[in-house]
């Protein structure tokens, strides 16, 4: 579970700076490399990103769990 999670955590980052890109520069990284934001590759990309987005909700509980065992 810890591998998934750091998986996770990758993705999120990955998203995180492809939205800083686009908002700095006006550039999507992810369809810049991948033949544009409607190429399958792109849309399965940008989906994968968002469920990690969506998972890396879960990270709250633990982070509130590790702050109250300190």
């Amino acid at each position: 579970m810890k591998a998934l999670n750091s998986i996770i955590l990758a993705l999120v980052i990955i998203g995180a700076i492809n939205w800083g890109c686009i908002g700095l520069f006006g550039i999507d990284l992810i369809g810049t490399l991948f033949g544009g934001t409607t190429s399958a590759i792109s849309r399965i990309l940008f989906t994968i990103v968002g469920i990690a987005g969506i998972w890396a909700f879960t990270f709250f509980s633990r982070v509130d769990h590790d702050q109250v065992s300190e």
